[in-house]
């Protein structure tokens, strides 16, 4: 699986999923060239959501995508190991093409506890594996050689979603493991990870701009690295603005500000962001054509 990868939002309605706004969301991700969409990653508030919730979230998302070219990856995370397990079936059996995996919040284990954690959900299911690598919001850093040790013994463990924001990490990463799938997962350095070889993006900005996070990521691969580095810089302000405040209040506030979200809603913890943020978005967007429905 390569090329551009949004990590959709979850929309909601009167504190409920709306169903109705996320299948309109999916069907504008495929039409702006989306190679596939994360259903329920982290982006997607899944921390929040009940199961019933995320299971219908990942239902509806393979609905949409059938018979067309976009794959659904079914975000299948937690700090419970039996839990990820359930979901990681779960999407397997909906139909999903791959699952996405965040390492494990708040409990912190070891690189040994990560290797086991891992190991567990890849041996109970069929379909390709993706770690997610994100320690800013985890608390937990999976190391270069415990990626390899897994991609060693669990066959569809095939890549992993790097948010580090290391540059470096990226490099160790691939120089080890050459066949190994590195996806950026920081929009802000999408080219640098293309450009050393990434095999795609899953994206927060390709929530806003699917047409553009898909150009630059298709011109990588395609081996026009001028035209990537010239989109990629286009992106950079906009890159940058969506991450004022934590991921995911930003970029639902900027999709709600361009008509994408018929609401602005959150759950729980989340809030929505100050005015200020509010003032910086609507600035930044001006710049950008963003596609409707």
């Amino acid at each position: 699986m390569q090329g551009a990868i949004t990590a959709i939002v979850t929309p909601f309605k009167n504190g409920k999923v709306d169903a109705g706004a996320y299948e309109k969301l999916i069907k504008r991700q495929i039409a702006n060239g989306i190679s596939a969409v994360v259903s329920v990653g982290t982006t997607g508030e899944s921390a929040t959501l009940s199961h019933a919730e995320h299971r219908e979230c990942i239902e509806a998302c393979v609905s949409v995508c059938k018979n067309t070219r976009a794959a659904v990856v079914a975000g299948a995370g937690s700090n419970a190991t039996s839990e990820a397990i359930d979901l990681a079936r779960f999407a397997q059996k909906a139909g999903a093409d791959a699952i996405l995996c965040v390492t494990p919040y708040y409990n912190k284990p070891t690189q040994e506890g990560l290797y086991h954690h891992y190991k567990a959900i890849a041996e109970s299911v069929e379909i390709p594996l993706i770690l997610y690598n994100v320690p800013s919001r985890t608390g937990v850093d999976i190391a270069p050689q415990t990626v390899a040790r897994l991609t060693g013994e669990c066959r569809n463990i095939v890549g992993i979603k790097e948010a580090t924001g290391i540059m470096e990490r990226a490099i160790a990463i691939g120089a080890a493991l050459p066949n190994f799938a590195i996806y950026s997962g920081d929009d802000a350095i999408n080219y640098p990870i293309m450009a050393n070889g990434g095999k795609g993006v899953i994206s927060v900005t390709g929530n806003l701009l699917p047409d553009l996070v898909s150009q630059c990521v298709n011109s990588a691969l395609g081996g026009d690295y001028a035209a990537s580095k010239s989109l990629s810089d286009t992106l950079y302000p906009i890159n940058k603005a969506l991450f004022l405040e934590s991921n995911p209040i930003p970029i639902k506030a900027a999709m709600f500000l361009s008509g994408l979200l018929e609401t602005l809603e959150y759950r729980l913890p989340l809030t929505a962001p100050s005015n200020q943020t509010m003032i910086e978005l609507e600035k930044v967007i001006k710049n950008y054509d963003v596609k409707g429905f």
